[in-house]
């Protein structure tokens, strides 16, 4: 299954919110991202049904391995690229909000370049 780019923002969500200690509810992800409760549901039954996503009895979410792997992808994307437009320049939240809009499209080949880049200057 080919996860949409709002797919993988709600992988991103859960993981950032998990990283912050605490189990995450269906919920948590509302408040986070300003979504509405039937959004969020339709998306956890949407990334359960894909593997992405468990949901225990008391409605907690946690990410699978596929989902895992996603999800913190995306999110070393966006500290990435955030890291570097700060350091280009652009304000912090311009940055972050470019950051978004970017790590969903950006091909392996480029984002290990910049990574590279980035190491190569002292800048990660």
């Amino acid at each position: 299954m080919h996860l949409q780019e709002s797919g993988e923002m709600y992988l991103e969500t859960i993981y950032i919110l998990s990283q912050r200690g605490g189990q995450v509810r269906s919920i948590d992800v509302c408040e986070y991202m300003n979504f509405s409760k039937p959004s969020v549901s339709r998306a956890v039954g949407i990334l359960k049904r894909g593997g992405y996503l468990n949901v225990d009895g008391g409605g907690y979410l946690t990410l699978t391995a596929a989902g895992l792997e996603i999800a913190s992808k995306i999110y070393e994307r966006h500290t990435t690229l955030t890291d570097l437009f700060i350091r280009l320049g652009v304000n912090e939240k311009t940055a972050a909000e470019d950051a978004c809009k970017m790590e969903h499209d950006l091909s392996d080949e480029t984002f290990d370049a910049i990574k590279r880049h980035m190491a190569q200057y002292g800048q990660r």
